[in-house]
Formats: C-alpha cells, sequence, structure tokens
C-alpha cells in the first residue's frame, strides 16, 4: 500500500489507476508459471496480516514474529517495517509454500491477496475523504496477464476479500503517519516508547497480557458490550491498541478517560 502524500500526489512511474477500466487475469495450478510469485519476496506484513496469519497456525504473535519475520526499511526512518521472511531454501520461496500453493490462502497477507494489483491512498488532508487508486503490476516472470479472465478493481476487490483487510490496513497507516513524526521524544530507536507502540501494533497477544496486567481497560469509558470482547477478539484489540496509541502519544483519538 503506498501512501500518495509519500510520493508528492504523483502516480508510481508509469503506472496509470485503472479507475473503472477492465483487466485480465488468472492464476491457477494450470498457469505455466504458477507459484513463481510466491519467492524471493520483499512483503510487508501489516498488523492485521499478522493476526490473520499467527491466528492460523495457531501460534502466538510473538512466536510468529520470532519465526517467520525481519525488519525492513519502512517510508520513514522512525519505525520499521515487519517484512515476511523467506524459508532458508534455494529458491527463498514464502514459508507458507508447499508442492500444492498456498497453505495459508484463505488467510493471506494484503499483498498476496491485492496482486496483480496495487493499491495507492491519497490522505491530503485538504482532500477530505482519503481517495484509492489501484494500478496493475506486470512482473516478467507472471502468464496470468495472458489468461482471458476479465476484472474490474470493484469485482477483484470483492472475489479476493480484500476490502476488511484495507479497512484495517487503513487505520494502521493513520498510526504510521503518526509515528512519521518521530513522537518518541528523543529517546531513539529502540527506546521504551517505540518498543511499546511495535508490541501494540505487531505483538497482540502481548499487549493483551500488558492491558490486563495495567487494567488498561479500566481507565477509559469502554462500552461494556466492547469490554467484553476486547479479552479475545484480536482485531477489536487491534483497534483499541491503535486509539490508546494516538491517545498516549499525541492526545488524539476516541479515547476518554474516566
Amino acid at each position: 500500500m503506498t501512501k500518495m502524500n509519500d510520493i508528492d500526489k504523483q502516480f508510481p512511474e508509469g503506472m496509470e489507476p485503472l479507475e473503472n477500466s477492465a483487466f485480465q487475469f488468472r492464476c491457477g495450478p494450470d498457469v505455466k508459471c504458477y507459484m513463481s510469485c510466491c519467492r524471493k519476496l520483499d512483503l510487508i506484513l501489516y498488523p492485521y496480516d499478522i493476526i490473520r496469519l499467527k491466528n492460523r497456525l495457531s501460534i502466538s504473535s510473538e512466536e510468529f514474529m520470532r519465526r517467520h519475520t525481519r525488519l525492513g526499511a519502512s517510508s520513514h526512518p522512525f519505525f520499521p517495517a515487519v517484512m515476511l521472511m523467506m524459508a532458508e531454501n534455494e529458491e527463498h520461496s514464502c514459508p507458507f509454500l508447499n508442492n500444492n500453493g498456498c497453505t495459508v490462502y484463505e488467510d493471506r497477507p494484503t499483498a498476496c491477496r491485492t496482486y496483480p494489483l496495487e493499491r495507492a491512498v491519497d490522505r491530503t488532508p485538504s482532500r477530505g475523504r482519503p481517495k484509492e487508486y489501484y494500478f496493475i503490476t506486470h512482473h516478467p516472470y507472471c502468464f496470468g496477464h495472458q489468461e482471458a479472465k476479465e476484472w474490474t478493481v470493484s469485482t477483484w476487490l470483492k472475489d479476493q476479500k480484500v476490502q476488511h483487510y484495507n479497512a484495517l490496513n487503513d487505520l494502521w497507516a493513520e498510526i504510521d503517519t503518526l509515528f512519521a513524526g518521530n513522537p518518541w521524544q528523543g529517546e531513539g530507536a529502540g527506546g521504551p516508547r517505540q518498543q511499546m507502540a511495535f508490541m501494540v501494533c505487531y505483538n497482540i497477544d502481548g499487549f493483551r497480557t500488558f492491558a490486563e496486567e495495567n487494567k488498561l481497560f479500566d481507565q477509559f469509558k469502554l462500552e461494556s458490550s466492547l469490554r467484553r470482547i476486547l479479552a479475545d477478539d484480536d482485531e477489536a484489540l487491534l483497534k483499541f491498541g491503535f486509539e490508546w496509541l494516538k491517545y498516549v502519544m499525541a492526545g488524539q483519538g476516541r479515547l476518554i478517560r474516566k
């Protein structure tokens, strides 16, 4: 996901938004390049991606981060990106790939789900509600573009169930924009505030333990229905965590202290 204000509101070079235009694409075992795109990836994982994957694998978020991720450079220097770590084999394949294909397909990350499209979001405040654009990506190894199956952006997003991922990723983008302002009060990379923020975003199980031990939910005016589901609903807790980070780092957001 590209934020348009990070590229001075210009479209990526050589790419034009699809808008309502149709495109051709199909992927499957009978397509010559099948699974070629699942190797040697620099694939960013967003917080909701990690929740879906760690629950699919029935492991904790901390264990998932340790086993399957590495840190990489993000669009700004004040908070790292989390990348999927490739398998240590000759092909450097995705760790969730086997001879039959993707073993986590129903919970695959945003980037895999969106491909062959790329999404960009214009968050310019003066333009009001953020506007999204989609571009078609072409890789020389991909024969899927030669298939006759026709899509529009809307039919592709619906078929691949991307919309819910995008909604959660947009909430994350608000937090990352906050981080881009360097709110760490001079403590530098890896300081206590940044470690706390990293836990909220990427270690949801660790954040739940922290919240319970520090009676965090008791400190704010929360609806009783929300309090009940925060105990075991990772998505709800992630949304609360984002609001909490806005509150403690910028005095923003919707949380109200008791």
